[in-house]
C-alpha cells in the first residue's frame, strides 16, 4: 500500500503538484465511476426513431491538504462511449483526459478563497450549476456567510474567443434558525458584441421540520439583450415528506406582444436544473423531448407528485408523475408538452456500489409532437 501511495504522489508531482516533503502534506484521494446503458425513443435529437447508447465515466479526485486552512483540489475525468473510436473500441487507449477542477482553497482569517477551475451552484441551478475559471471569496460572519463569485465565460483575447463575457454573483447564506435558512442573491451577466446586460435578483428558502422539507425559490430577471428589455421571473416551490414529495415550477415566456420587450426567462451561461427524466434530462441526460426546455429552464409550467418507498435497507423504489406545458404558446400555437411517468429502482450491490433501473414514458402533448416518448436504461455507479 505504501508503494501505491508513493507512486500516486509521484505522478501528481510530475503533473505539477509540488510538495516540499512527504510529511508536509496530507494526500486525499477519491472519485466516482459509472456505466450506463439506455435507449431513447422519439427524443429531441432523434425525433422519429430510436437511439441506443452505452457509455462510461470515471472521475478521480486528488487533494493536497497542507493544513486546515490550505488545500489544493483537483478533479479529473475520463469519458467514452462503447464502440466509439476514442477509447470505446477494441484496444481502448482513448485520449479523453479532462481537467474538471484545479484550484487553491485557503482561509485568510474568517475569509475563504477558492481560486482557479472550480464548480459552483447558484439558486439550485436555475441560474448556474457548472464548472468555471474564476474565484469565489466567502466571508464567514457566523450565522451569515457571504460568497462573492466571479466566472470568466469567454475572453476575446483567449484562443477562439469572439466576445468578452463575465458572470458576477453576490449571495448571503443566512441561518435563520436550526430549521430554516434563506439565501438572497444578485447575479449579473454581461457580454460584448450583442450588448447583453442581464441581471437576476432573488432568494432561496429551505426549511426542515422533522421528516418534512420545504423549499422555495423566487427570481426576477431584468436587463437588456440587443436593446430588448428583459422583464421575466421564475418561481419554484417543493415539499418532501419522505414517502411523498412534490414540486411546482413556473418560468415566464415571451408573449410576443412587444418587440422591444421580452418576458422569457433568460438562461444564464452555466444554467442547469434537472427535473423529470424525459422533459428535464434526468439520469440519462443525452437530450430532452421535443419542445421541452431540458435543464435550461424558461417558458415552462411544470408540476410533480411522487412517492419514494424503501422496502429494504438496500432497496429504494420511487415513482413520479410530471405534467408540463409551455407558459406561452410556441410558433405553431401549441402549449401542452404532456404527462410524464417516471419509475426508478435503486439497489445497493455492496458498499459504495449502486445499480439503478429507470423507465420513463411521456404521453405527448401537441407542443411535443404526434408521437409519445420513451426512455429506459440501467446505471451502475461507484463513489469512493
Amino acid at each position: 500500500m505504501k508503494k501505491v501511495i508513493a507512486s500516486a504522489v509521484g505522478l501528481m508531482m510530475v503533473g505539477g503538484v509540488a510538495v516540499t516533503s512527504a510529511s508536509a502534506v496530507e494526500n486525499q484521494f477519491g472519485g466516482y465511476w459509472r456505466t450506463r446503458i439506455f435507449v431513447q425513443d422519439n427524443m429531441k435529437s432523434n425525433p422519429d426513431g430510436t437511439y441506443y447508447r452505452a457509455d462510461n465515466r470515471t472521475r478521480l479526485y486528488y487533494t493536497a491538504k497542507f493544513s486546515d486552512d490550505f488545500k489544493f483540489v483537483n478533479k479529473f475525468e475520463f469519458n467514452s462511449i462503447w464502440g466509439d473510436s476514442n477509447g470505446g473500441d477494441i484496444g481502448a487507449d482513448g485520449d479523453t483526459w479532462k481537467v474538471k477542477n484545479s484550484y487553491a482553497d485557503f482561509n485568510l482569517g474568517t475569509v475563504n478563497v477558492k481560486l482557479g477551475i472550480q464548480g459552483a451552484t447558484i439558486s439550485r441551478g436555475f441560474i448556474f450549476a457548472d464548472d468555471f475559471s474564476g474565484a469565489v471569496v466567502t466571508a464567514n460572519f457566523g450565522g451569515v456567510k457571504v460568497p462573492l463569485l466571479y466566472a470568466s465565460v469567454e475572453s476575446e483575447d483567449a484562443g477562439g474567443g469572439t466576445a468578452d463575457e463575465d458572470l458576477w454573483a453576490g449571495m448571503a447564506s443566512i441561518k435563520v434558525s436550526d430549521n430554516m435558512s434563506v439565501t438572497p442573491f444578485v447575479v449579473y451577466n454581461t457580454r460584448s458584441g450583442v450588448d447583453t446586460d442581464v441581471y437576476f435578483i432573488g432568494a432561496d428558502m429551505d426549511m426542515k421540520m422533522d421528516s418534512l422539507k420545504i423549499w422555495g425559490t423566487a427570481i426576477y430577471n431584468g436587463g437588456k439583450v440587443n436593446d430588448v428589455d428583459v422583464n421575466a421571473f421564475l418561481v419554484d416551490v417543493g415539499v418532501d415528506a419522505g414517502i411523498a414529495h412534490g414540486e411546482f415550477i413556473y418560468a415566464s415566456g415571451d408573449d410576443g406582444g412587444d418587440p422591444d420587450e421580452t418576458n422569457a426567462f433568460v438562461s444564464a451561461p452555466g444554467q442547469s436544473f434537472y427535473w423529470s427524466e424525459i422533459m428535464g434530462l434526468g439520469i440519462f441526460d443525452n437530450t430532452s423531448s421535443p419542445g421541452a426546455p431540458g435543464d435550461k429552464i424558461s417558458n415552462i409550467i411544470a408540476a410533480n407528485a411522487g412517492v419514494t418507498l424503501k422496502p429494504a435497507d438496500k432497496l429504494t423504489i420511487s415513482g413520479d408523475v410530471w405534467y408540463a406545458m409551455l407558459a406561452e404558446d410556441d410558433a405553431a400555437g401549441e402549449d401542452e408538452l404532456g404527462l410524464e411517468f417516471d419509475g426508478k429502482v435503486a439497489y445497493s450491490l455492496m458498499d459504495n456500489l449502486k445499480a439503478e433501473l429507470v423507465l420513463a414514458y411521456l404521453v405527448a402533448g401537441d407542443a411535443t409532437g404526434d408521437d409519445d416518448v420513451f426512455e429506459g436504461g440501467v446505471r451502475v455507479s461507484l463513489s469512493f
